[in-house]
């Protein structure tokens, strides 16, 4: 079955509902009440009358897939029972906006089972929180300053914000259909920009194009402020200005993604400007696609991402000793972490309704420079989505410490170096779903180094 059909039903919100209390449950034996959870409220922007551009709350999204603003839920653990309550109908909006989504709308559009005026939110609060011991699980921050919980015996505000994150990671078959149908948009635009990028003048008409192929699929909101960096701008990991001319540089690094309702795509990918990698631009391209590939070749359930990650180094290491950039013993090149010096990044991490997504455990102050920047920590479950994105990096900022210090120096060549500066970083990122036995590949954009070629130059 293909994403579109999949997508065609309702989000399962309840399923997730069951699923986060199954969890709090592990925590909390035998807790009844009720989750609440609200979300984002509409807040002008200052100094104005128009709305800050709206992003809805993840943790309100995964027990509603309702995208409204100035709304709430509250899930009554015992009774399995889910009641969406959404903005009565303000005469003053409707002569500007429109009517609202009406409560009958809403039964239609989402899987809930009661929908009400958000007015009726504390009645129906009190009511449910009269019963014996009854608990109110709901998120420091996440709740109004009207909301009352006066009635329930117990307010937990511990457990409920770590649910749902630890619940994320395992997507269910809509989940990946919503991911499957980004990466598809985000596809496309790659594309577009690989047919424009031969005649660009500045990174931003490549932005434009990018977005204006995601607006017009249905898909205007990004996952993450996309990257669009020609020459050495690409040796900057979060490069943002996108606003420089092109002219004499050899590739650019495009990293952008859409986001379908709420859930996210990751995609990059490197190529050459004017249609033809230069033999050290295709030579690190190669480094880069052959760790990812490998890196891809050894997922599956149960596999621990760090092992992955020393995989990505390993060949990285090869490579560059292959080319001459590195010299000396590969397992003392290894042990002494002069590879950071080109890949100083984590090799992916979680995705889904946020492009860094929940319940990867990072540990920023491992002593390990190796791993230190890995945004996912310990075994990957199947269903779990990862991004798997090596690069390799000339970054002069980054280097230079390594060219100074004796521990790294004698391995590094800098003669040979020099030549591959103007490369500026190469990296490549699918998004990849972790299965039992193995995965499986959500990203289609194009990255046969020849294939690449072949558009650009058409």
């Amino acid at each position: 079955m293909d994403h579109d059909t999949i997508l065609q039903g309702k989000y399962p919100a309840k399923r997730h509902a069951r699923r986060v209390v199954e969890y709090i449950r592990s925590k909390v034996p035998k807790a009844t009440g009720v989750l609440y959870l609200e979300s984002r409220m509409t807040k002008l922007l200052e100094d104005n009358d128009e709305p800050e551009p709206f992003r809805q709350r993840r943790f309100f999204y995964y027990l509603t897939g309702c995208p409204l603003a100035d709304s709430y839920v509250v899930h009554d653990i015992e009774s399995s029972k889910t009641t969406l309550f959404i903005p009565p109908t303000d005469p003053e909006t409707v002569i500007w906006s429109g009517l609202p989504v009406s409560p009958e709308e809403a039964m239609q559009k989402y899987d809930v089972d009661e929908v009400k005026y958000t007015s009726d939110a504390n009645a129906t609060l009190a009511h449910l929180g009269s019963r014996q011991k009854s608990t109110v699980f709901a998120i420091p921050n996440h709740v109004s300053e009207h909301i009352t919980f006066l009635s329930f015996d117990d307010k937990n505000f511990s457990i409920l914000k770590e649910a749902i994150e630890v619940c994320r990671v395992v997507k269910d078959e809509f989940e990946l259909a919503m991911i499957a149908k980004a990466n598809t948009i985000s596809a496309k635009a790659h594309h577009a920009v690989l047919e424009t990028v031969r005649h660009a003048k500045n990174e931003r008409e490549l932005e434009a194009t990018f977005l204006a192929t995601c607006v017009s699929a249905g898909a205007p909101k990004q996952a993450y402020h996309g990257i669009f960096a020609g020459g050495r701008a690409a040796a900057t990991l979060h490069y943002v200005d996108n606003n420089a001319s092109l002219a004499g540089k050899q590739n650019l690094l495009l990293d952008a993604g859409c986001e379908w309702d709420c859930y996210a795509s990751d995609i990059t990918r490197t190529f050459p400007i004017n249609g033809k990698f230069t033999k050290e631009s295709q030579a690190i391209y190669n480094i880069v696609l052959k760790m990812q590939l490998d890196c891809i070749a050894a997922l599956k359930e149960g596999v621990l991402w760090d092992d992955v990650h020393l995989l990505a180094h390993k060949v990285a290491i090869a490579g560059l000793l292959e080319l001459g950039i590195l010299k000396g013993d590969k397992d003392e090149i290894l042990e002494a972490r002069t590879s950071v010096a080109f890949f100083p990044h984590g090799l992916g991490h979680y995705l889904g309704m946020d492009t860094h997504d929940t319940g990867g455990n990072p540990n920023y102050s491992d002593k390990d420079p190796l791993f230190r920047y890995l945004r996912v920590r310990g075994t990957l479950p199947a269903g779990s989505v990862i991004t798997v994105e090596p690069g390799i990096y000339f970054c002069r900022f980054i280097i230079e410490p390594f060219l100074q210090d004796p521990k790294h120096a004698g391995f590094i060549d800098r003669v040979v170096l020099d030549k591959y500066w103007d490369v500026g970083g190469v990296r490549i990122e699918d998004n990849v779903v972790v299965t039992k036995d193995g995965h499986e590949n959500l990203t289609t954009a194009v990255k046969d180094l020849e294939e690449m070629e072949s558009i650009i130059s058409s």
